[in-house]
């Protein structure tokens, strides 16, 4: 397990090196769907990772945002699941709020997790010991029990939308930010207090960041309050997700799921 985090760490670090030759420079910019741009920095880290982290440990199987999928890694016990830049309308705006994610799964759950924040020389991972270390000084969950006590990482896309409207005075205030992974990340170091996206996210939005609250004794959940599990055909949680202590987690999703009768019975 040692030898994969280094691997895990290395191949972060140097990919975050490489995001920042293009971050504020001249780059392309495409839209693979609505509202979803990619850019030469997001392929170019994507390429150096897959590369030497496959050839690092040939024998795994890969999932990355940018990369073609391919149904192999289905068989794999070990698969590595990937974002080469995780939070990239945030690099495109010149925003720090952006962050190269690697994860590791064995069987479906993750066992590893490595973020990584190139402007903020942030490095976020799992170390040997069950631990998660900030640039190797150790960290700890937010523990408070009440959701109005709390701060809560949300998403900025999302609140531009009005999804947010009907959550206005549940939480001591809402904190939006970008990246998916680097919420987690956040609220896994004990940064922030606690995850909310109420829209579905893919497998390389979260898995690193899933791993990261794990270690901490947190806890990532659908918003359906299904377990999340990763190395599907289908890599898409659904119907949104909500991460933190166990205590907030299952407050938030009694509040939610009042809230969805609600909407339904036209309240």
């Amino acid at each position: 397990m040692k030898e994969l985090l280094q691997i895990a760490q290395t191949a972060a670090t140097r990919a975050g090196d490489i995001l920042l030759e293009y971050y504020k420079d001249e780059y392309e910019i495409r839209d693979k769907s609505y509202h979803n741009p990619v850019t030469t920095a997001d392929n170019a880290a994507d390429d150096f990772l897959k590369e030497f982290i496959l050839n690092a440990t040939p024998d795994f199987g890969w999932l990355s945002e940018e990369t073609v999928d391919s149904p192999d890694r289905l068989e794999k016990e070990y698969v590595w699941i990937v974002d080469p830049l995780d939070g990239t309308k945030e690099f495109i705006e010149g925003v720090s709020h952006f962050v190269v994610s690697v994860g590791l799964v064995k069987h479906g759950e993750p066992i590893l997790g490595v973020i990584y924040n190139p402007v903020r020389k942030q490095l976020i991972y799992t170390n040997n010991a069950g631990q998660v270390l900030l640039n190797e000084e150790q960290t700890s969950l937010c523990q408070a029990t009440e959701l109005t006590a709390v701060g809560c990482v949300n998403s900025r896309s999302e609140t531009r939308r009005g999804l947010w409207e009907p959550w206005q005075g549940t939480f001591r205030k809402l904190v939006p930010i970008g990246s998916v992974a680097y919420k987690l990340a956040l609220v896994g170091t004990g940064q922030e207090d606690f995850f909310v996206t109420l829209r579905p996210k893919n497998e390389w939005d979260i898995c690193a960041g899933h791993a990261i609250l794990k270690a901490n004794g947190g806890v990532l959940k659908a918003l359906d309050g299904t377990t999340v599990t990763y190395n599907k055909p289908t890599t898409i949680s659904k119907p949104g997700l909500v991460g933190g202590n166990p205590v907030l987690v299952e407050k938030f999703l009694e509040a939610y799921k009042k809230q969805s009768n609600g909407s339904e019975n036209g309240e």
